[in-house]
């Protein structure tokens, strides 16, 4: 996978989790402010598809993930 694929793959899971822990009708609610995490996830992402910064593309690209390949490589 890509490290554009692991971001959406992380974002995603950290989105699930906060929402599990934050909203109160979740089984595993623990307080309200674990929407907050949520929103800066979400705003990071939103940053990212304008700024095309993203501090967790840099920690994937250090992990050595590869960036990117062509969609049609064989």
């Amino acid at each position: 996978m890509t490290i554009e694929r692991w971001i959406r793959v992380i974002a995603g899971t950290f989105i699930m989790i906060s929402l599990l822990l934050g909203v109160e009708g979740s089984p595993l609610f623990v307080s309200k402010w674990a929407l907050a995490f949520t929103a800066f996830v979400g705003a990071n992402l939103f940053q990212f598809g304008f700024t095309n910064f993203c501090p967790l593309a840099i920690i994937l690209k250090k992990l050595g993930v590869p960036a990117s390949r062509a969609a049609c490589a064989s």
